[in-house]
């Protein structure tokens, strides 16, 4: 699976492709069938907006229907510059440094600096949870689409769960991918909100087909959430910087 993905990659990028990483639960050999992810990111030495990238659903497409033991199959493009610019947090290069694997090509994760666990890695967390809610909400209302809202399901449940470890990771100085320590570190510091966070794990894991019970859970602890981040926020990060400086 992993090795059909580096070939298509080398097949429609040809010179424009510097490496291939694969990054999440797999490459740590925490892979769930029919649940985790195959995550694979290419680095390029041209700008993304230059290469042509009308081949990537296809081959996402075909990926997923010859591959059904992974939950969905995701190629990414980051172009090689911005990866290496470093004075600010970005999420691809952390992912590089600390979740990924390199599968083809020079691994960069050498060149990149040593991340710690503190309010640059919350920050990237919390700083859009507002309109990353209000997104699915209006992905969800009224779509009938099966497939489409559980994807949207899966995808916003993820992100709740890892913003509550983000709203602690300065108490903490702990961060993990993995969605249940980071339900189990949240649920410590706000037990009141132990069942509700335990509901968005288990929506994450096993995505429900009726957005109105997702809307419903959104409205009510998405908007804790948002309470909480913009709290967060007025703390850590008053000015509401993007991209905080390392």
């Amino acid at each position: 699976m992993i090795q059909k993905a580096v070939e298509k990659y080398k097949t429609h990028l040809g010179e424009d492709l510097y490496s291939i990483y694969i990054r999440g639960s797999i490459p740590r050999g925490l892979g769930i069938d029919s649940v985790s992810d195959l995550d694979t990111i290419a680095i390029t030495n041209k700008e993304t907006n230059d290469i042509d990238l009308k081949w990537v659903d296809k081959v996402e497409q075909e990926l997923n229907k010859k591959y059904n033991l992974v939950n969905g199959v995701e190629l990414s493009f980051y172009y090689i510059k911005d990866v290496l610019e470093t004075n600010n947090f970005s999420i691809i290069p952390f992912m590089i440094k600390t979740h990924s694997i390199c599968v083809y090509g020079e691994d960069l994760s050498v060149h990149l600096p040593n991340y710690k666990a503190d309010k640059t890695l919350g920050n990237e967390h919390l700083m859009n949870i507002k309109n990353q809610i209000q997104q699915a909400k209006e992905d969800l209302d009224g779509n009938e689409d099966i497939e489409d809202i559980l994807d949207c399901c899966g995808w916003i449940m993820k992100i709740i769960v890892r913003a509550g470890l983000a709203l602690v990771i300065e108490e903490e100085n702990k961060y993990t991918r993995d969605l249940y320590p980071a339900y189990r570190i949240f649920s410590e510091h706000y037990p009141e909100k132990e069942s509700e966070m335990k509901l968005a794990l288990k929506y994450a894991i096993n995505p429900v087909e009726n957005p109105n019970e997702i809307i419903d859970f959104l409205d009510d602890m998405g908007n804790w959430m948002v309470n909480e981040s913009e709290k967060w926020l007025q703390v850590y990060n008053p000015k509401k910087v993007r991209n905080m400086d390392l």
